[in-house]
């Protein structure tokens, strides 16, 4: 009883309710035309003293709401309407105009239904209540059997009398089941006539796609840039605490080291922020480079005292500005590996050599502490493993021998640079960084 009840008279039946009587009143201009022309065609002079001339006005007006709902804005409204109104999830409703002659068309049946349906409940809404409330009324009040109210003479008998206030309720409750299940039908026909297209879903797709590579790009460089900084400052404090007293030209080159890592990592930190604030990336630092910061990477993660021996085997400064950035990046993430799990004072190699097309970059360390076990273990090795498939390369990580860890990525130096730039987190226009 108190499902039924809640499907007749519920909240969501309430809205929908409403969502049919603004259908009708949308319906009201056009029966008024609609009566223009039936008024003259039949000869009658009152149009709406006639219900079978009522209901041709109306059959004249719907086609001209379809017409008029080719307006391009009546797809948004209608599906904003549907979306608050009649419960329908808003990601199986088009919130965009109808541009193509398919989406017109569902457009154009869908408003003709909404009106069609609502101008019949407004009708029945504004009929049905007033009758109802005679019939309860009538065997209560002798003044309402006056003849002037036009009631069926069958009323005059005391049995129809008796089941006059039945009638009366029963007639509110066919009222609120009509509407219940026009309400119902709109809402499940809502989404093929409302709905995106193929074509839309594929858009909305592709723009969720898109926003989703951004996403993990940022997450990427927030990582090898901010971690890196994190691991090699942690890692030079630590050495500086530790000969504070005994080596103090170590501890200020410590400190100098510090401070340069954390002002670079600063504007890096505005750039990766510059893309998230519209209009902030004229003003963020450039990414950095293996031509322009290799020097300034390797003497901060010296400065903690790592031993780092590089050999560099290619010219960074004639490689594409994209491989350049990329292979960074890359190299910052195995030495940062190595800040990490390499013990105190370890030896690290880099080796950066350009071989048969290909740049090949090299980091080997002897392992003091756990370590991934593969690329995808990582946060830092998965993102250089994006990083190097993204440009046709690859990348691998792992133990090569007992205790040493290998880190070995070979990106092309020729193919996606050859092609218009590659979309990607720095690809708008820069300026000078941060002083």
């Amino acid at each position: 009883m108190s499902a039924g009840a809640r499907l007749l008279f519920g909240r969501q039946a309430r809205l929908r309710w409403i969502h049919l009587i603004l259908g009708g009143a949308l319906a009201m201009p056009y029966v008024l035309v609609g009566s223009v022309v039936v008024g003259p065609v039949t000869g009658a002079t009152d149009v709406f003293g006639s219900l079978p001339l009522q209901l041709a006005s109306f059959g004249v007006g719907l086609p001209l709401a379809a017409v008029t709902s080719l307006f391009p804005l009546t797809r948004p409204l209608e599906a904003a309407a549907v979306r608050w109104l009649c419960g329908v999830d808003a990601d199986r409703l088009a919130l965009t105009p109808a541009r193509t002659r398919s989406e017109k068309r569902r457009t154009a049946a869908w408003f003709t239904l909404h009106l069609g349906f609502g101008g019949i409940i407004a009708g029945m809404s504004l009929a049905l209540p007033p009758f109802a409330v005679v019939l309860i009324l009538l065997p209560v009040i002798a003044g309402l059997r006056d003849d002037r109210l036009g009631l069926p003479e069958v009323l005059d008998h005391t049995w129809a009398l008796a089941l006059a206030p039945v009638a009366g309720a029963l007639s509110l409750v066919a009222l609120a089941g009509c509407a219940a299940g026009c309400g119902a039908l709109l809402a499940r026909w809502a989404p093929p006539l409302l709905g995106p297209t193929p074509r839309e879903r594929l858009a909305a797709a592709e723009a969720r796609a898109a926003d989703l590579a951004v996403r993990n790009r940022l997450a990427r460089e927030l990582h090898d840039s901010v971690g890196h900084a994190l691991s090699a400052v942690t890692l030079q404090a630590s050495a500086a605490r530790r000969v504070l007293d005994s080596d103090p030209e170590f501890v200020r080159e410590a400190l100098a080291a510090i401070e340069d890592t954390t002002r670079r990592t600063v504007g890096e930190l505005d750039a990766v922020l510059g893309v998230l604030r519209e209009g902030d990336a004229p003003g963020t630092a450039p990414a950095p480079t293996l031509a322009a910061d290799l020097d300034g990477l390797l003497r901060r993660t010296r400065a903690g005292g790592q031993r780092v021996s590089a050999t560099v085997d290619a010219d960074p400064e004639a490689l594409p500005p994209l491989l350049s950035r990329e292979a960074y990046r890359i190299v910052q993430e195995g030495l940062s590996n190595a800040l990490k799990h390499a013990g105190e004072r370890a030896a690290v190699e880099l080796r950066i050599t350009a071989t048969g097309g290909a740049l090949e970059i090299t980091v080997e360390n002897p392992v003091d502490r756990p370590a991934p076990s593969r690329v995808g273990g990582g946060h830092g090795l998965r993102g250089m493993a994006d990083r190097a498939r993204l440009l046709g390369g690859t990348a691998t990580a792992g133990p090569t021998g007992t205790r040493t860890w290998r880190l070995h990525a070979t990106l092309p130096m020729t193919g996606p640079y050859d092609r218009p730039r590659m979309p990607g987190l720095y690809d708008r226009p820069r300026g000078r960084g941060p002083a």
